[in-house]
């Protein structure tokens, strides 16, 4: 086992497909299969299963991603060390909850893509949880996430400030409306979700714990649920501003204390900041400084 066949491992557990992986590391689809078998037949256990759409991840391969992503991440380390003049250049690995990569992050990207042209972005979606995870396990250098995040092995900076509100649909016209509900359908990501977890809370302090789960994989499948009445949801304001004026949901503020939320960037704390990621936050920061303040949150009706 080499490095060569991690970062082999590690591109066709992240894309899913022997082909795609092919594709990303500029070889042949023989060769990325031969490679991966010779790995398996040196630790002696399968890594991936082979289905009709491409190939998933055995028991072993999930215990082995982590290190191996951990190797990729110290050897792109190593290499920018060694060649480091300070300009930002090389693979850089980052995460982001889907809202924030859908509502905040695309200027970012655009500007930073124009600026930095040396530098290979790689961006993962996830869950807070998921997200943080990775941080942990050194898979990515960083990732947006809802905070706080306390961990004594992370540093967090605030990045952005959101304002949560209740979706549901157009029916429910009042709060009021919402919390007479004994028992409620909430449309919502997968666990580990801050939002979910908001959610929850929000409506555990109007009395409403009888609750059954809907879980989807994207912000369009919730918002389409809940426009169909089929439950609620819980999001940040701008996100649903077009279904809104479209219309198809209805909005309900909430108190301060429960609609404010911070979105904060975490990285590991032993590890500084390559020339690529601090002109990455740097971006961030210069985009939100062109956008307006947070507007003024309302008490709900």
């Amino acid at each position: 086992m080499d490095i060569a066949d991690l970062r082999i491992f590690e591109t066709v557990a992240r894309v899913a497909t022997m082909n795609g992986a092919a594709r990303e590391l500029n070889t042949v689809q023989s060769n990325v299969t031969a490679r991966i078998r010779l790995l398996e037949e040196s630790l002696g256990a399968p890594l991936f299963r082979r289905h009709s759409r491409g190939v998933a991840l055995t028991a072993a391969g999930e215990r082995l991603l982590p290190y191996a992503a951990r190797m990729m991440l110290l050897v792109d380390e190593a290499r920018r060390a060694v060649i480091d003049d300070g300009t930002p250049q090389g693979r850089l690995r980052l995460g982001s909850l889907e809202t924030t990569a859908m509502l905040r992050l695309p200027p970012v990207l655009a500007s930073f893509a124009a600026a930095y042209p040396a530098v290979d972005l790689a961006l993962t979606t996830g869950t807070t949880a998921e997200l943080v995870e990775r941080v942990l396990e050194r898979r990515i250098e960083g990732a947006l996430v809802c905070g706080p995040a306390d961990h004594a092995e992370l540093i967090q900076e605030s990045v952005y400030e959101e304002e949560l509100v209740l979706v549901t649909a157009p029916r429910f016209r009042h709060l009021r409306d919402v919390t007479a509900q004994r028992e409620m359908k909430i449309v919502v990501l997968r666990l580990g979700c801050s939002y979910r977890q908001r959610l929850e809370a929000v409506l555990a302090r109007r009395g409403i714990v009888r609750l059954r789960y809907l879980e989807f994989g994207t912000l369009d499948a919730i918002v389409g649920c809940v426009a169909a009445g089929i439950g609620i949801t819980l999001l940040p304001r701008s996100v649903v501003g077009a279904a809104r004026r479209e219309e198809r949901i209805a909005v309900h503020r909430l108190p301060v204390e429960e609609a404010q939320v911070e979105t904060i960037f975490v990285r590991r704390r032993d590890t500084p900041p390559s020339p690529a990621l601090a002109a990455f936050l740097a971006a961030a920061k210069a985009a939100r400084g062109k956008r307006k303040g947070p507007q003024r949150m309302l008490r709900p009706r």
